[in-house]
């Protein structure tokens, strides 16, 4: 039982040391390898720790090497665009000037709803206020506001009424709006395939942010009866 005890102490001031060592970047904000890294060393720790038969180094030396090993790729990172490429991959624009950017959405296996509570929770409610919206290669969400954004804009929740071809029955009928009205809303706005739009929102006073796949952006306006339900 003694053994057991010291070696999780001495494995604790171990990695304690060698996490500090690597940099004090929060979970949130590594990079994938450094994340895979991490990891691993809580795994390899434990090792040692549960089997008093197990010894101490058969944890050390694999920590070590993972170590080495980031500091290797930190290292090759910094000089060649090209390794951080491929351990780091891009960053991605996933809102442009003409809307959501459908194409990089799903090449980052993300959905409409991940980017809308993305950006909710960067205190945008509405993709209107919206200029760029860029995934960073550690996960992070960086939003670049438009500077000519009405002033009126949040003063309005936008609730999604389509959502990646697919219509939000519940929404709807919040909203007060039948299938019949939007299909002839978005037949006049030269849409007639409800798989082609990515996402359809609304807002309280009627207003609409229409974002087919692969086409720029909409805004138009149409009556409804529920404004005043959300």
């Amino acid at each position: 039982m003694l053994v057991v005890f010291f070696k999780g102490i001495i494995i604790f001031i171990f990695v304690l040391f060698v996490i500090r060592l690597m940099g004090k970047r929060e979970l949130g904000e590594m990079q994938p390898f450094e994340l895979v890294i991490t990891i691993i060393i809580a795994e390899v720790a434990c090792i040692p720790m549960n089997d008093p038969g197990i010894p101490i180094y058969y944890g050390i030396i694999p920590i070590i090497t993972l170590v080495v090993l980031h500091f290797t790729i930190s290292i090759l990172s910094r000089k060649s665009l090209r390794m951080r490429k491929f351990f780091s991959g891009n960053s991605m624009i996933v809102v442009d000037k003409d809307g959501v950017n459908y194409k990089n959405l799903k090449a980052l296996n993300m959905d409409v709803s991940d980017l809308i509570e993305a950006v909710r929770s960067n205190d945008y409610a509405d993709l209107r206020q919206i200029q760029y919206v860029i995934l960073e290669t550690n996960g992070a969400v960086s939003i670049i506001p438009k500077e000519d954004a009405e002033d009126n804009v949040t003063d309005y929740l936008p609730i999604p009424l389509v959502l990646d071809g697919k219509y939000i029955n519940q929404n709807m009928d919040i909203a007060g709006v039948t299938k019949p009205m939007l299909t002839k809303k978005f037949n006049q706005m030269g849409l007639h395939n409800i798989k082609d739009i990515l996402l359809c929102d609304i807002r309280q006073d009627g207003s609409m942010y229409i974002q087919p796949k692969r086409k720029k952006y909409i805004t138009t306006k149409m009556s409804i009866e529920g404004g005043g339900n959300w």
